[in-house]
């Protein structure tokens, strides 16, 4: 097994070659090159990837540049940004004083521009019917005022677009919120259940459509990461680099198991400081878990629903699709990106209207650092995480329990579905 695991583990010599064919291909001596990285709510060595695409392009390009793929988490602080690159601040300079590094805002509406717009009846025919609802194409312009994009980042199991990477780190990573609300909203309707882990979706099918839009030289490079190591740099146009790490990330980052359990302890990593993101670890679990059976997320440290949307998810709760599909009036007004998140944590389940019931699969409950009184709040069970023990956990996994250590980026499946 571990031979099994060896073999696509990679050295970085061997990330460095695969980067400098890939570089060797490109005609960008003497030009402007921004590369679009991941924020860190996403493993994998980032900072490894920025030195060597620096190493090797550094004194070839004439500008070399980095834009953070955001989508609407929070601006990175400098520091975040120096342990995520894994660099010290004396590092950073001189070093690296010829880079910049910009963190996407989607909420100013003056680092964006409007390239063009997806009409609804495109949109209609896309998702079958599910969504008919057009917007305009509005992306972080920066990139712009450059002569190549290089979009780096890892490939992972999704819950809104079925696999992570690629042009998503064009949309939703850098663009407008109007994009971001019906990409994550057609997700929703989809559900998490459905589309996560799969490689032919709606929502990807949109978001390559809209990309296509943006009329610039741009190449990608797609890694695969499994348990922090890299397995797979994949590199060249969006077909080429993205499905090739997906293939692998279908390999490597999906676990099937024999049948569902009753009860997972979802232990999340530090990088997930907030629910947010932590909700990774209901999306991968979610399949796993037998009908009435729970999902307990494992965070002491998560104090936070959102930095971002915290006030508005406190006032609409954690529901099932049809709970908000069924009073839509009531809802719409809502970022639809917001109400997309609220279905996804929340998971499967019925709404009846009429006797406004609301019947989820399963239970989803908080052992985090978000009191008792907000988790019934916003419709989420509660439970005091120093009431539990790790170790009971990982003793007593036959008896229909599951303790996932490292949770948020394995997807578990069932091998029969």
């Amino acid at each position: 097994m571990n031979d099994q695991k060896n073999k696509y583990k990679l050295q970085e010599e061997q990330i460095e070659k695969k980067l400098m064919d890939h570089f060797k291909q490109l005609d960008l001596s003497g030009k402007k090159v921004i590369v679009i990285i991941p924020d860190d709510t996403r493993s994998g060595p980032t900072g490894l990837f920025f030195k060597k695409i620096h190493k090797l392009l550094g004194n070839r390009v004439k500008a070399l540049d980095f834009l953070i793929a955001l989508g609407t988490h929070q601006p990175l602080s400098n520091q975040r940004i120096l342990k995520m690159l894994d660099l010290s601040e004396d590092e950073l300079y001189p070093k690296y004083s010829d880079v910049n590094i910009i963190n996407h805002n989607w909420k100013n509406s003056d680092t964006l521009t409007d390239i063009g717009t997806i009409e609804a009846g495109t949109v209609e025919d896309l998702s079958q019917g599910l969504l008919s609802r057009g917007f305009s194409i509005r992306i972080n312009k920066k990139i712009f005022e450059y002569d190549h994009v290089l979009v780096c980042g890892p490939v992972f199991p999704h819950e809104v677009v079925g696999f992570s990477g690629g042009n998503k780190y064009f949309f939703p990573g850098i663009s407008g919120q109007e994009v971001i609300d019906v990409m994550h909203w057609l997700g929703a309707l989809i559900t998490s259940y459905k589309i996560i882990g799969k490689q032919d979706t709606p929502v990807r099918d949109l978001i390559n459509l809209t990309a296509s839009r943006i009329e610039m030289s741009n190449s990608f490079i797609c890694y695969v990461v499994e348990e922090e190591q890299v397995a797979g740099v994949f590199c060249g146009d969006h077909e080429t680099a993205w499905n090739q790490a997906v293939e692998l990330s279908s390999e490597l980052n999906i676990k099937y198991v024999e049948k569902p359990f009753k009860s997972v302890l979802s232990v999340m990593p530090a990088m997930y400081d907030d629910l947010w993101t932590g909700a990774k670890g209901m999306y991968k679990l979610e399949p796993v878990v037998t009908e009435g059976g729970e999902v307990i997320i494992y965070a002491p440290h998560i104090n936070e629903i959102s930095y971002t949307h915290g006030e508005i998810i406190e006032e609409i709760g954690y529901h099932v699709r049809d709970y908000f599909v069924k009073q839509w009036d009531q809802f719409k007004k809502y970022p639809w990106g917001v109400l997309a998140h609220s279905t996804h944590l929340r998971g499967m389940g019925s709404y009846d209207p009429v006797k406004d019931e609301e019947q989820p699969r399963i239970k989803v409950t908080l052992a985090t650092g978000i009191s008792p009184e907000t988790c019934r709040k916003i419709n989420l069970g509660y439970r005091d995480p120093d009431s539990i023990e790790i170790e009971d956990w990982r003793d007593r996994q036959d008896e229909g329990r599951l303790l996932v250590p490292h949770a948020g980026e394995q997807l578990y499946r069932l091998k029969d579905k």
